[in-house]
């Protein structure tokens, strides 16, 4: 039987940001595609967020790894077939190469609708979704706006009409995919055998234990180490019927039992880890981030307590409306309330919250190049620092000084 090893919460730490990217440091000179599928290589996976205060939240872990780089990238790697959009772990962009192992929810999707809406719908039009399919696929894609039947003025977010649920329906079980458009974000659906590469759409289709357990041994490369609750949360797998894929992969060698320190549930490393004598990086962080988008995960391996706040009511707010972590050296340190005010150029910097004990002037000096950085890739000319938050001094003092 297999000796159970133990980590250091430091080398845990260690090995889950090598295994999302941040050992290395980030590229210099011309940024292309090629670094695009090195970061999909290690994360499988971007999530999408529509909230534009900064910026989209999926151009933000690009950043984050790559440094300033063309905003163009994940666009261009979408229109060429290497990209697709799909529900991964919320919406997310996933490589088509995995498109394969996804199959199994969208076939599930087909067999055991679980959307209310879409089972009412389906009871009073039952040749509506079977007639939009046809139409996509005989006069082109479309926008929700071109099927909208919609009288008087939307409600809330999720109020959707007959055409947007039927889409939605139609985009979960992969008859049909998407893209953004640049404009306003919308998503464009077509069907999906007009868009994804034949080569990915003709793999051979797993069972859908072969796909979940695929899955999982993909979220163990990208996690590094992990709980049976974070590889599930990684792509959105349910715990109990996930463990009888643990307990394979395990005895297959391709997970290994782990115990760390501090930690209670049983854990898990990937065998090829990669377990670096330091973490250098420093870089602000989407709140949408694979590396922090786990809070419980955020609190057992950095002790770091994050919630984002975009839906809590202004003046409850603790620290901010779009609140980014900044890890500096491998630790998250502080968050920074950031907004980009295209009108005036700026990007404004609402709010800066250090963590207890961090070395403020070390770690002030590091976020106002972090700072200036990201202004320069958004073409903002300048920033702004409100005074809210115990760093928010330090931080423009930084600023002023730099050259």
């Amino acid at each position: 039987m297999r000796t159970v090893e133990s980590l250091s919460l430091d080398q845990a730490r260690r090995i889950a940001l090598a295994a999302q990217g941040f050992a290395e440091p980030r590229p210099t000179g011309k940024i292309d595609r090629r670094h695009l599928r090195k970061v999909f290589d290690k994360v499988g996976l971007i999530q999408i967020d529509s909230v534009n205060v900064l910026v989209r939240s999926q151009e933000l872990p690009l950043f984050a790894r790559l440094g300033p780089h063309p905003r163009t990238l994940i666009a261009e790697a979408t229109a060429a077939g290497e990209l697709f959009e799909y529900w991964a772990h919320e919406a997310a962009h996933v490589p088509v190469a995995h498109h394969y192992l996804h199959r199994y929810k969208m076939e599930l999707s087909k067999t055991q609708p679980r959307w209310k809406r879409f089972l009412e719908l389906r009871e009073r039009r039952p040749n509506f979704v079977p007639e939009l399919l046809q139409r996509i696929e005989t006069t082109g894609p479309v926008v929700a706006g071109d099927v909208s039947e919609r009288v008087g003025p939307k409600g809330t977010w999720w109020d959707w009409d007959d055409g947007k649920v039927a889409l939605e329906y139609l985009f979960l079980t992969g008859e049909i995919t998407a893209h953004r458009r640049a404009s306003d974000f919308a998503r464009v659906y077509d069907v999906t055998h007009r868009v994804l590469p034949a080569a990915a759409l003709d793999q051979p289709t797993p069972t859908d234990a072969e796909s979940r357990k695929e899955l999982l041994a993909l979220a163990i490369r990208s996690v590094g180490v992990g709980t049976v609750a974070d590889l599930c949360d990684y792509h959105r797998q349910n715990v109990p019927e996930a463990r009888p894929f643990i307990a394979e992969l395990v005895e297959e060698g391709r997970l290994i039992p782990i115990e760390v320190d501090g930690w209670k549930q049983p854990t898990y490393l990937d065998p090829d880890h990669r377990l670096p004598r330091w973490i250098k990086t420093s870089s602000l962080l989407s709140p949408f981030d694979s590396l922090v988008w786990n809070r419980d995960r955020n609190e057992r391996l950095f002790g770091f307590h994050y919630r984002i706040e975009i839906y809590v009511p202004e003046p409850k707010r603790q620290y901010g409306y779009y609140v980014l972590p900044f890890m500096y050296r491998g630790e998250l340190v502080a968050r920074v309330d950031l907004k980009a005010d295209r009108q005036n150029g700026a990007l404004l910097a609402k709010g800066i919250f250090g963590e207890p004990g961090i070395p403020q002037t070390d770690v002030a000096e590091a976020l106002a190049v972090e700072m200036r950085s990201m202004a320069g890739w958004l073409g903002l000319d300048r920033i702004e620092v409100a005074t809210r938050g115990d760093l928010a001094p330090l931080v423009e003092s930084a600023i002023a000084s730099q050259p």
